[in-house]
């Protein structure tokens, strides 16, 4: 499921993609992911397309919230938590001060694998 996010993010345009790997044993989730969309219309886009890719892989009980505004969308996967934010927004809640400690942007990784 981590590697459909990655790719369904990326090939839809998400900028920042930020996957955070949650400590073991986490109620939360096993993976958190943080992406920027550039407006509003394109953080929807983002959320609806995420969904269809995951449902057409057999998951199922996905939840979906802040589609009305989609300033900022959470959507729960189960194993995964995706948040997605218009880039202001992101910037104002800056959660990845709060659960980045040491994780890296997927681009910074893709470089250096490239390298």
């Amino acid at each position: 499921m981590k590697s459909l996010i990655e790719t369904s993010l990326d090939a839809d345009k998400a900028e920042d993609i930020v996957c955070v790997d949650l400590p073991e044993g986490s109620a939360l989730a096993d993976y958190m992911f943080i992406a920027t969309g550039t407006s509003s219309r394109h953080v929807s886009a983002l959320a609806r397309k995420l969904k269809d890719s995951l449902q057409l892989k057999g998951v199922k009980g996905i939840s979906i919230e802040g589609l009305s505004q989609s300033d900022w969308v959470v959507m729960d996967a189960g194993d995964v938590i995706v948040h997605l934010f218009r880039p202001e927004v992101r910037e104002f809640y800056n959660i990845e001060k709060m659960w980045c400690a040491g994780s890296v942007p997927l681009d910074i990784i893709t470089d250096k694998i490239q390298a």
